[in-house]
């Protein structure tokens, strides 16, 4: 029988971080002490969130036979029958309904739009795109790039277009590593789990990887480089770290390569963050 941490596990809340996106905006436009902007994405942000559940548990009734075979997805509130499939749609069409209401009574219709697209994307991926190699990497890192230009149209500014192509090259990077982890870990029976695994091998992985990354690094230095304060390309070395270090959770078999929202468990990670973000705000406000 169900508790409450299995609905809760049902809404895959660890999955909440892709939202944080839609305060990229405000970070990178210095508009951290904006009281209003940061409550309108706030509730983006939950909106966003709302959206992205009710779409994991439409994708958790698509893929229900599959995840019960998945050494580890077999775990989850629906595949392991904690929790019906009646509540699930019942949980799903609730969150969308709130979503959309929050997102159009307090939030610009932009966003709404931003919103309503990204859903769909998220329908066309689970039961359309999944299983098409590459454009099903692509299909998610422009998810991305929505939630980052939904936190664009919430204040209204405009913002360099290396920002939006950084975040789909970052996206690229953490989604082709999701996938060479996944390939790790799965071994011979990965086809059995994921489908595309079919198509994908270790080699295009590893290229893909390897173009993401090199891709990722050139996007970020040019944005920094091309701001008003070019002083920002100093945090680099900070962000090649990171990079270089997830690459390592991705090649060693780490948990983190498979799961990008534990890389908090990683306290050098955690470290290298801090500093970039506590240095980039003062690089922002001061420079």
């Amino acid at each position: 029988m169900a508790n409450l941490m299995d609905y809760i596990k049902l809404c895959r809340p660890q999955q909440w971080y892709k939202n944080v996106l839609v305060f990229a905006a405000i970070f990178f436009t210095g508009q951290f002490f904006n009281v209003g902007y940061l409550w309108l994405a706030l509730l983006g942000f939950i909106a966003l969130s709302l959206t992205s559940s009710a779409g994991y548990i439409i994708n958790d009734i698509k893929d229900l036979k599959a995840d019960r075979a998945h050494p580890e997805k077999r775990l989850r509130p629906l595949a392991s029958g904690r929790i019906g499939l009646k509540s699930a749609v019942f949980i799903s069409i609730a969150l969308i309904v709130i979503a959309f209401a929050l997102s159009i009574l307090f939030l610009p219709v932009n966003f709404v739009l931003i919103q309503l697209l990204l859903f769909v994307l998220t329908q066309i991926y689970s039961f359309v795109l999944k299983n098409e190699p590459i454009l099903d990497v692509i299909l998610i890192s422009v998810n991305f790039v929505l939630r980052a230009v939904s936190g664009v149209f919430i204040i209204n500014v405009i913002i360099s277009p290396w920002f939006i192509i950084g975040i789909f090259f970052l996206a690229l990077f953490l989604v082709f590593g999701k996938r060479r982890a996944d390939m790790m870990y799965l071994g011979s029976k990965a086809a059995d789990h994921k489908k595309v695994f079919n198509f994908y091998t270790k080699e295009v992985l590893d290229a893909a990887i390897l173009v993401s990354t090199s891709a990722l690094l050139v996007s970020y230095s040019l944005y920094s480089f091309l701001r008003r304060e070019e002083i920002l390309l100093i945090t680099l070395p900070i962000v090649f770290y990171g990079i270089l270090r997830y690459l390592m959770f991705i090649y060693s078999g780490s948990e983190i390569g498979r799961h990008p929202e534990k890389v908090f468990k990683d306290w050098r990670m955690i470290v290298a963050m801090a500093v970039w973000i506590i240095l980039t705000a003062y690089l922002i406000l001061y420079y």
